[in-house]
């Protein structure tokens, strides 16, 4: 197993996290551990089994955002907008805080923090900072409403089944900020809605697990008033459910939303709220 460390004091194996992860070969167990401090990088990661570990506060921050218009003419788009992309068999996350600092929605469009697409992702303790769209939980719909609308990361492979555990976490964002076709479990987070909107825009099948919250709790900074919905689902069969958790002021009472302009199929979703408290 490789143990590897990331640092600004020169003293560490490297500077950036970026040629840590370059410097891995794929099929090798490797430990990074990345010191304090605000690493301005955009990641990317393929690799078999890897935990990646920050020691005191550690910021991975970026600004791509998905309005915006590359060298080709074309736009940038929403899967080519992350932060931090990751991928592989095992993945563990620990301590870390992913940001993608481009701005609101409203004025950038989607801007993910944090694109995961490997088969199995543990999460402790990592904060996700964003507006519209910050996790992204792969695979991707089998089929795109828009032409390009894929365009980045594994858009051309299988749809995979994937499943990540996130516990003590910390998401906030506005739209649809929480997306995507993998099984997820959301133990004891904070989940922060900055704007109106959605928290989660689920889209996997129907016989799969979907999105859990268990334990969590819903806040904004903000004193909206019954302006955020809990789910609405990007494809029909999209599944989201809510155990034990508790919702501020801002969470609207039904919860649940249609896509629009699929309303007539908003029965085929799955949506539902066991034991949870309004405040």
């Amino acid at each position: 197993m490789l143990t590897l460390s990331v640092g600004k004091s020169g003293e560490e194996d490297f500077f950036t996290i970026q040629e840590a992860l370059d410097s891995i070969p794929y099929e090798e167990k490797a430990v990074i551990t990345v010191k304090e401090g605000i690493y301005r990088e955009k990641l990317f990661s393929d690799k078999k089994d890897l935990v990646v570990r920050g020691e005191g506060k550690v910021l991975i921050t970026y600004s791509d955002g998905a309005r915006e218009i590359l060298g080709d003419g074309r736009k940038r788009g929403t899967f080519r907008s992350y932060t931090a992309f990751f991928s592989g068999e095992r993945l563990v996350l620990e301590n870390l805080t992913f940001q993608n600092s481009a701005g609101s929605g409203k004025d950038v469009g989607q801007a993910l923090a944090l694109y995961l697409d490997s088969d199995e992702a543990y999460l402790l303790r990592v904060t996700l900072l964003g507006y519209q769209d910050t996790l992204f939980l792969a695979p991707l719909p089998d089929e795109e409403r828009e032409k390009r609308g894929f365009y980045g990361p594994r858009f051309l492979l299988e749809r995979k089944r994937r499943r990540t555990v996130l516990e003590a976490c910390s998401i906030s964002g506005s739209v649809d900020f929480i997306f995507g076709g993998g099984d997820a479990v959301f133990r004891n987070c904070e989940i922060i809605s900055l704007e109106e909107g959605y928290v989660t825009a689920p889209s996997g099948k129907r016989d799969w697990e979907g999105f859990h919250f268990e334990n969590c709790i819903f806040t904004s900074p903000s004193s909206m008033v019954e302006k955020v919905y809990l789910m609405r689902p990007w494809r029909d069969e999209g599944k989201a459910v809510f155990s034990h958790c508790t919702f501020g002021p801002h969470i609207r009472k039904e919860g649940f939303s249609p896509w629009p302009g699929r309303e007539d199929k908003a029965n085929l979703a799955t949506f539902s709220m066991e034991e949870c408290t309004f405040l």
